[in-house]
């Protein structure tokens, strides 16, 4: 199955207004945390910006969609917006429903001397409706053989579900991309491939249009190709087109058609 793919350099609400209503089954936003990172990281009025992207966001979102939201708590200067900010938003001022906090542990990273080391980040699911996608058994981890071997000595369990596979949980155990990772592209908050693949396969089916609000490294792009889903993706960072041109050229799958305007989707 060919797929169609588009990332555009824009403002993210300037691409969302262009999509018509009820057509996008996953959306991920990774936001810029408003930490400083880059000159992208900084915005005045936080959740006054934040708050037209996820307006919009619920507005596209099939009646089945999905919205997945990673974020970072602010320190030092609470007052100018974080993940608790935006979750206060989403469920004051919209229909949208929180279906999982997703934790992503790793083991990796900087140690600290003033507080206890950081070693997880947040993943929001938010759905648009109850009649949500999720597709467990395509995201399902498999059992090693010894412990496959164990459970079905256990006749209270159903050996064709052990055979599937256990639910991963909402605690997911997946490194951070160290600077010398090969997954790297170049982007300094770049996401692991594992971390989207999930999403991407759990929270959409083949042939839907996944959007990337954020693109950044453009791993969704990536991601979305291997697995036969459409994807839209938007950066106002012209550099996530140089980005982007790397994942294309390992991606395995090559039946896809590429664009950087949005006129695959939008007649």
């Amino acid at each position: 199955m060919e797929t169609k793919h588009a990332v555009i350099v824009c403002d993210v609400l300037d691409c969302l207004k262009q999509i018509p209503d009820n057509s996008i089954q996953l959306i991920i936003a990774d936001p810029p945390y408003n930490i400083d990172i880059a000159e992208w990281d900084s915005y005045d009025n936080y959740i006054e910006w934040a708050s037209q992207w996820i307006e919009e966001s619920y507005r596209v979102l099939s009646r089945t969609g999905n919205l997945v939201l990673f974020g970072g708590f602010q320190f030092e200067n609470a007052g100018r917006g974080d993940l608790f900010e935006l979750v206060h938003y989403i469920r004051s001022h919209t229909q949208l429903k929180l279906v999982n906090v997703i934790i992503w542990y790793y083991k990796n990273g900087i140690s600290a001397r003033r507080f206890f080391s950081n070693r997880h980040e947040e993943i929001m699911w938010f759905a648009k409706t109850k009649k949500y996608t999720f597709n467990l058994d395509d995201i399902r981890i498999k059992y090693d053989a010894a412990t496959l071997e164990l459970y079905k000595r256990d006749k209270r369990l159903n050996p064709d579900n052990l055979d599937k596979g256990k639910n991963p949980t909402n605690v997911w155990e997946i490194s951070r991309l160290n600077s010398n990772s090969l997954e790297r592209v170049g982007h300094p908050t770049q996401k692991p491939y594992a971390i989207i693949e999930r999403l991407v396969k759990g929270l959409s089916s083949e042939g839907d249009t996944v959007m990337d609000l954020f693109a950044g490294s453009a791993i969704s792009t990536r991601v979305c190709i291997e697995t036969g889903r459409n994807s839209i993706s938007c950066d106002k960072d012209p550099t996530t087109l140089e980005y982007a041109q790397d994942q294309l050229d390992r991606c395995i799958n090559r039946n896809f058609t590429y664009s950087n305007a949005i006129t695959h989707f939008v007649k």
